[in-house]
């Protein structure tokens, strides 16, 4: 490697020095390189990680010109800052098809590009199930919500915090493929890179899954029999049509149809029985994960539609009602959240915890002030208008019109406040 100087200058200095080190080294030693993946079994991983490469650095006039068309889009001053907020992001997740020296089930029942409202995407995040992997210990439920050394408290608190969050805002929850789609049609992360390409290139209008669904862009997957038996397709949410590929994917391919073919967009044509089978996985996933929150008590922690949905996804029914009954459905709308007991109580603690943080605020300061030595830094800092500051707040927070001002966000988890 150091013999070869055109590659060998490519590397920064440190990792010059760091191989020229090595050289130095006897025969049995090793070194990590940043040019190569690691060695698994003597051969290279399949699944090396790369540091992305930062654009505005290697493409600067393309970084340049980008900004300046923002500007001049929304007429924005040369000199005044352009927003450039992220409104939209895509869920991902991998699939595969049955390995069955390995034992693993089947999970390629997705397509390129799924809908889901509420109620089945928080099936999904519940379950965070992911197909076989190279870069985790293989297929199942994964993720920081299913970790404990990711997060101490209990996964509850989060779920309820993400449902509120989704709800308030009218988030669209949309989710990508990678890996497989279907069992015979291998894409990788071909789809991860193509859906952001696509979905920039759609309007705000555009993406609203409502006027997808008016426009046959979107088709509701539905439950079918197989065997005797019902396969609860319908989980799936919705699914993007060959209108959606022609209309949209047009705007990056000339023929889009040969990208996504009939059998992409419906896993089920590639084998049916496997999609069955990936089904049933899910479903079987869904049913053993919400079961832990029956296990550590924290189903009663679970805000009104979490705990309806759990106990669907363990026993396919909360009280009687199934997933599709307008009651159960109903509990996932704005209108009934801003309504609910429980969303007042997350924003009567959001109240509770201000007022504390407030009032220790203004006790701190007013200790600042009264040390005779501090004077000087406390006119330095401006701490007198800091606490006048913090005292007003302090008297607002504890109004009861700022209850008021909460309505639309997250509030906070009453069980976490002190009473």
């Amino acid at each position: 490697m150091v013999e070869e100087a055109v590659s060998f200058d490519e590397f920064t200095a440190p990792m010059q020095g760091v191989i020229r080190d090595a050289a130095k080294l006897p025969d049995n030693a090793f070194f990590v390189c940043s040019a190569y993946p690691r060695l698994v079994d003597g051969k290279p991983s399949k699944n090396p990680r790369y540091l992305q490469v930062r654009s505005d650095l290697l493409q600067p006039m393309e970084c340049f010109l980008a900004e300046r068309g923002l500007h001049l889009a929304r007429r924005v001053p040369i000199g005044q800052p352009v927003p450039t907020p992220v409104d939209a992001v895509l869920a991902g997740r991998r699939n595969n098809p049955a390995d069955l020296p390995a034992g693993i089930r089947s999970l390629a029942i997705y397509s390129p590009l799924h809908y889901m409202e509420l109620p089945e995407l928080f099936m999904e995040f519940i379950c965070s199930m992911t197909g076989k992997s190279p870069s985790t210990t293989g297929a199942g439920s994964e993720g920081a919500l299913t970790k404990g050394p990711f997060n101490a408290l209990p996964p509850i608190y989060d779920l309820n915090a993400t449902f509120v969050s989704f709800v308030v805002t009218g988030y669209a929850g949309f989710i990508s493929s990678a890996g497989c789609v279907g069992p015979k049609t291998r894409v990788d992360h071909d789809i991860s890179l193509l859906v952001p390409e696509v979905w920039s290139r759609l309007s705000v209008e555009e993406r609203d899954p409502a006027a997808m669904i008016k426009e046959g862009f979107l088709e509701r997957c539905a439950d079918f029999e197989y065997k005797g038996r019902n396969v609860l397709a319908s989980r799936l949410g919705y699914r993007i049509t060959k209108q959606f590929v022609t209309h949209f994917c047009g705007r990056i391919f000339n023929q889009p149809h040969a990208v996504f073919t009939d059998d992409m967009l419906r896993p089920e044509l590639q084998d049916l029985a496997a999609f069955v089978d990936g089904m049933d996985n899910v479903i079987a996933t869904q049913r053993r994960v919400s079961q832990h929150y029956f296990n550590d008590g924290s189903i009663e922690q679970a805000c009104p539609p979490l705990r309806a949905l759990l106990h669907i996804m363990r026993d396919d029914q909360y009280e009687g009602r199934g997933l599709d009954h307008p009651e159960i459905r109903a509990l996932f709308t704005r209108e009934h959240l801003l309504a609910s007991d429980w969303y007042k109580a997350r924003l009567a603690a959001k109240q509770t915890i201000d007022i504390a943080a407030w009032r220790q605020h203004v006790n701190y300061l007013t200790k600042f002030v009264a040390k005779s030595n501090y004077a000087g830094e406390s006119a330095r800092l401006g701490i007198a208008a800091r606490l006048e500051h913090a005292r007003a707040t302090h008297a607002h927070v504890q109004s009861p019109g700022y209850l008021t001002e909460l309505v639309g966000t997250l509030g906070a988890e009453p069980a976490l406040v002190q009473k």
